[in-house]
């Protein structure tokens, strides 16, 4: 694992101090990845949501079938399976 010094104003360092002993992590490092975690979600939620719109503002429209609805619920099916399976593996660490 890579180690990252920042310097912080004794200020912004009593606030994580706080958030760690209030919010359960066992340290900074814990305290600091989880926020790096939760700003990497929503850069992918970001784009996603920009892809989206892309996607609709493009191409021609398909038929919502069965067929259509049935694939697209095991998608969402798989992708929210593999997202429960990173979020455990990040909150045993």
């Amino acid at each position: 694992m890579t180690t990252v010094t920042i310097s912080l104003p004794e200020s912004l360092k009593e606030f994580i101090d706080r958030e760690v002993q209030t919010k359960g992590y066992g340290n900074v490092s814990e305290y600091v990845r989880s926020l790096l975690r939760e700003a990497q979600e929503k850069a992918s939620d970001s784009k996603l949501e920009a892809l989206l719109l892309a996607g609709l503002e493009s191409g021609d429209d398909i038929p919502l079938s069965q067929k259509f609805w049935r694939e697209l619920k095991a998608e969402a099916r798989q992708r929210l399976v593999k997202k429960k399976r990173v979020h455990k593996m990040h909150v045993a660490r």
